[in-house]
């Protein structure tokens, strides 16, 4: 399996698991998460799925201030609903870092470890995501702006060719190329893409 070796360079997450501890999953506990992983689970790298990969990540980093995040024991709020724009799609990386879900997650063992009701759409937030440590009910909003960061100026036509199926194969290479080149500047410059709002 071949793909952009920056991806390997990207900063990972790593989370504090109850569950895979009580059952032996991960020794102590300990889940970590790469770009590559949430890519695979996407199947495929884009300005999206790179900024909600941010978004969990800084998020995260400003709601736990230098301790590890617990994951399942973290909500996620979304000001839009999950059929608008790309909002499910961001909430499918929420929930495979964080493990939230709403109702079809993980019910728990006993009144230990569910996953579910702890992702949530359409909420009355000020920023278009809100992550929550139920531990402490503290939380932080996130706000997810790539617009400083440009594609190249052959990125449109191309994609329009692409829309048609009519890119020649030099194109097609030269699209992917350029495509990935914008996400690895968006992952690179997470600070000036990703503002937060400690509650």
């Amino acid at each position: 399996m071949k793909y952009p070796l920056f991806f390997e360079a990207i900063e990972g997450i790593c989370l504090y698991d109850a569950l895979s501890e009580a059952l032996g999953t991960f020794e102590d506990g300990i889940v970590s998460f790469t770009y590559l992983d949430v890519v695979k689970n996407a199947g495929h790298s884009c300005p999206t799925i790179a900024g909600a990969y941010l978004s969990v990540r800084e998020g995260l980093k400003a709601l736990y201030e230098g301790t590890m995040p617990e994951r399942g024991n973290i909500a996620v709020f979304f000001r839009d609903a999950q059929e608008h724009g790309t909002t499910g799609v961001v909430a499918n990386v929420f929930s495979l870092i964080s493990g939230a879900t709403d109702t079809w997650g993980f019910k728990g063992i006993g009144t230990h470890f569910s996953r579910t009701n702890r992702l949530f759409f359409q909420a009355n937030i000020a920023t278009p995501i809100q992550i929550e440590r139920l531990d402490t009910h503290q939380s932080v909003g996130v706000t997810y702006d790539p617009s400083c960061i440009q594609g190249d100026l052959r990125l449109p036509p191309l994609m329009n060719k692409l829309a048609q199926e009519s890119l020649s194969f030099e194109e097609k290479t030269l699209f992917q190329t350029l495509w990935q080149e914008r996400v690895r500047k968006i992952l690179e410059n997470f600070d000036k893409v990703i503002t937060l709002n400690l509650d």
